[in-house]
């Protein structure tokens, strides 16, 4: 029973971090009906960030309470400057093109910068140790314990996840944001820019990807340039899973993408060398029976 209680909140972690990662992909194919495979590496040039700025510009011997804001805006910095370079150079240019041109695209951006970090990061082509940004040790709960950088990612993860929400529901440029996953054309006769609209999209996914980025280096404490490909991968299976375009969707399907991968490493067949097939079994017996996701519309095609 501690077993399953302990890989229970192993798998709520994973979740939450990976959820940071789901709200970038649910929010742009809300926006701009574009699934954005590169925002993988938005997540891990987030992390390379913290760790150059941490590695080459803070004293060593550095408390983590002076540190740890420092990396978080170093990440955040890096992941919202790629984030919108992106937009504007890769995927604006594309719009209005047809589906394959940019989701092609999303590859070759994705391919570029895992190869551009491993070229010119020193030490890139293999695993880099994290700096240990946070207090060593856990917090027992019962028969269980925890990390102290999980109980950091099980508190900012819900807090930035309900913050984005509660933007988009009630603020001006979430209306403007909402108006034009809609309809787009509509929401420019109305006078919203819709260009301004989707840079902000990318912006608020680079925020949210830099945060996860430095959250998932503390406690795992080891990055690579693969990182984001991984973690990507699964951040866009919970996003489908979730509902694609709903933001309470990403972070229930990143939970659940958490839970069935720290379990089935723990209790199912093949252990943690098969945690990926269960996961994308779950995926696909969710969208046989359920194909607009947990908490996603079903979409009405007129004939």
């Amino acid at each position: 029973m501690a077993t399953l209680a302990q890989q229970i909140l192993n798998g709520l972690v994973l979740g939450a971090l990976i959820g940071l990662i789901a709200l970038g992909y649910t929010m742009v194919y809300g926006i701009v009906q574009l699934i954005n495979f590169a925002h993988g590496e938005v997540f891990m040039v987030g992390a390379f960030g913290a760790h150059l700025i941490t590695r080459y510009v803070l004293p060593e011997g550095l408390p983590w309470y002076a540190a740890l804001p420092v990396m978080f805006l170093a990440a955040v910095a890096v992941s919202v400057a790629v984030a919108m370079a992106m937009e504007r150079l890769a995927y604006r240019p594309l719009r209005g093109a047809h589906t394959l041109a940019p989701l092609i695209t999303a590859l070759g951006v994705s391919i570029l910068l895992q190869e551009v970090v491993r070229v010119f990061y020193p030490g890139a082509t293999a695993p880099l140790a994290f700096p240990r940004a946070f207090p060593d040790g856990s917090l027992a709960i019962g028969p269980v314990t925890v990390l102290w950088t999980g109980v950091l990612a099980l508190t900012v993860a819900p807090l930035l996840g309900t913050a984005v929400h509660v933007y988009v529901e009630r603020s001006r440029l979430g209306r403007a944001m909402r108006a034009t996953a809609q309809d787009a054309d509509a929401a420019r006769l109305m006078g919203i820019d819709t260009d301004r609209v989707t840079l902000a999209t990318f912006v608020i996914g680079g925020v949210l990807a830099g945060v996860g980025a430095v959250l998932y280096g503390i406690h795992y404490t080891q990055i690579d340039t693969a990182i984001g490909f991984q973690n990507g991968i699964f951040a866009f299976t919970a996003a489908v899973l979730g509902g694609i375009g709903s933001i309470r969707g990403a972070m229930l399907g990143a939970l659940c993408i958490g839970l069935v991968k720290s379990l089935a490493g723990q209790y199912a067949w093949g252990g943690a060398a098969y945690d990926y097939v269960w996961v994308f079994a779950l995926l696909i017996l969710v969208l046989m029976f359920r194909p607009q996701g947990f908490l996603g519309r079903p979409e009405r095609v007129r004939a």
